[in-house]
């Protein structure tokens, strides 16, 4: 099993490429894992404290239960993923049932950012876009995905998404093995990391 670990800021464009990977790869051969499914559940707070989450900064995460998944994955054992909702900050009471696969891709803005969850990675890529660029993703994400004004998605980036970019996710970038500008953009960057992956599965 090869474990993928794709990074980058909020609105790099890590979900195209974690797109373009899968599609690259044989059918069935990929589960994709996102960090966003795990955090914690704060469905309880008033909606005065929900407003008042850092989504950006690791505490956010619960990594034991992230952690934990891959490690039965590994061993060869389903997990129940939880499923997270932006808008009302809670998982759902379902969960999504994840079988090991020959890939797993764990894709998020901090999985490099955590030690243990680094030592489990084969591979760590990091999509590496403009500040501007990510913004006007962001902008345009937050306001169709998550119910938010565009006053208040750039007042969130003021307070969490930008200084949080550049305390945690930015200097992450130190521990990737391949850095990817322009994300999805950069088919010739995703080419060497499909032919690396299959060069390591002989597929």
């Amino acid at each position: 099993m090869l474990i993928i670990g794709i990074a980058g800021g909020s609105g790099s464009g890590k979900t195209t490429v974690v797109n373009k990977i899968v599609d690259a790869l044989p059918k069935d051969a990929v589960a994709v894992i996102p960090q966003d499914a795990y955090y914690y559940d704060n469905g309880h707070l008033p909606q005065e404290e929900k407003v008042k989450i850092n989504f950006d900064h690791p505490n956010s995460i619960e990594w034991d239960l992230l952690v934990s998944h891959l490690d039965s994955l590994k061993k060869g054992g389903n997990v129940s993923m939880p499923i997270y909702n932006y808008v009302t900050c809670a998982r759902a009471k379902e969960t999504i049932s994840v079988e090991p696969k020959k890939v797993i891709i764990v894709e998020g803005i901090l999985i490099l950012n955590n030690d243990e969850l680094r030592d489990r990675l084969s591979i760590k890529l990091f999509v590496s876009t403009e500040n501007d660029d990510r913004l006007i993703r962001i902008i345009r994400r937050d306001i169709i995905e998550r119910g938010r004004s565009y006053n208040d998605v750039l007042e969130h980036y003021e307070t969490f998404v930008k200084p949080m970019h550049q305390q945690f996710i930015e200097p992450s970038k130190r521990h990737a093995d391949v850095i990817i500008p322009e994300g999805g953009k950069n088919q010739v960057a995703i080419d060497m990391v499909v032919s690396q992956i299959k060069m390591n599965l002989h597929m």
